[in-house]
């Protein structure tokens, strides 16, 4: 319900809210701890220290975006996004109530109409068997962002760059196509 209420794609994800209810930073990605860097190219500590200085620092800290910044960064869903909520809110349904086999078809729907969503793509895969129901699995899935960003770049600094993300996801592309390839 969060995931779509806030338009997240995947998980871990942070969004900042101020006392008074307004957004100050749209989702982006968040850890707390170093266990994904290897694969994400995600420190935590910089995210951590943002989160400190805001803490500290309230609407001074330096990480609060203007206000014209938020709608720019934040996305709102698409009509085929909401949909895919529809499908995919049914699905769960369907398997908590005991029909697991019929739910398959709107978890494929929602995953059409929403390609990007690892939150889907885990769900969906974690409700079945992945290979049985839908002809892949998860480490193919990634492979297909074939050096793509597995999680939206964090850009802290308001570059638009983050280096280690970058390079991580560029070699995690390369090691996942010699796993795929020795599979054969």
């Amino acid at each position: 319900m969060v995931a779509e209420l806030y338009n997240m794609v995947n998980v871990p994800t942070g969004v900042w809210i101020d006392e008074s209810g307004v957004i100050v930073r749209p989702n982006e990605v968040a850890f707390s701890s170093d266990t994904f860097r290897a694969i994400t190219g995600i420190a935590a500590a910089g995210y951590l220290d943002a989160l400190r200085d805001w803490a500290a620092n309230g609407a001074k800290s330096r990480y609060v975006l203007k206000a014209d910044e938020v709608p720019r960064k934040m996305r709102l869903p698409s009509r085929d996004e909401l949909l895919a909520n529809a499908y995919f809110r049914l699905g769960e349904y369907l398997c908590e109530s005991g029909h697991r086999a019929d739910a398959v078809a709107h978890f494929k729907e929602a995953r059409r109409l929403r390609p990007d969503s690892w939150n889907y793509t885990r769900q969906a895969f974690a409700l079945g068997d992945p290979e049985r129901d839908y002809g892949t699995n998860f480490p193919a899935e990634v492979a297909k962002l074939n050096g793509k960003l597995y999680y939206p770049l964090l850009d802290l600094d308001g570059t638009g760059k983050n280096p280690e993300q970058e390079a991580v996801a560029a070699r995690a592309a390369e090691e996942i196509r010699k796993v795929m390839a020795a599979r054969g």
